[in-house]
């Protein structure tokens, strides 16, 4: 018999934002940026079609957010 594939239910449970931001920059290499709740909250209004119930998860945002998170930093600089 197969156990739990304890991956899958850590991508797939539901979160917070404030979950979802510690759980996000947990073990992140030092050369990526950090989220922060602003940020976030920024993205969720950005994408709102992404979000049900205000939830996040490791699976549907974790890649998005972080492929988002530099061009709109950049964006965010002086020209």
């Amino acid at each position: 018999m197969k156990g739990p594939d304890m991956d899958r239910e850590r991508s797939e449970r539901k979160h917070s934002r404030a979950e979802f931001l510690t759980l996000y920059n947990e073990g992140l290499p030092i050369s990526f940026p950090r989220a922060t709740a602003a940020l976030l909250a920024e993205y969720q209004v950005r994408y709102p079609g992404q979000f049900k119930d205000d939830f996040w998860s490791l699976g549907l945002h974790r890649k998005k957010f972080m492929d988002w998170l530099p061009g709109y930093l950049k964006s965010l600089e002086p020209d």
